[in-house]
């Protein structure tokens, strides 16, 4: 598993991503498989992760929120040509 990570982040290093874009994109798709692994159940996926659900909650919530603003200035930009 090291031998994949080292590989990984040789790749995000050239392709020069900084370490917070890195260590936020990493932890919101670790917690997106991991609420997949357990059906969406939040108290569960805490307990697996180790953090308190409503850390997990909000997480969610800001992911979601983020998601959804990128849809919209998507929209936007594409009525706006």
């Amino acid at each position: 598993m090291r031998t994949r990570l080292e590989a990984l982040v040789d790749e995000m290093l050239d392709g020069q991503i900084l370490l917070d874009e890195a260590l936020a994109e990493f932890e919101k798709l670790y917690i997106q498989k991991a609420l997949g692994r357990h059906n969406e159940h939040l108290s569960r996926t805490a307990d697996v992760l180790g953090i308190h659900r409503n850390t997990l909650s909000k997480r969610v919530a800001n992911y979601r929120a983020q998601t959804a603003s990128r849809t919209k200035k998507s929209g936007i930009e594409r009525s706006g040509t």
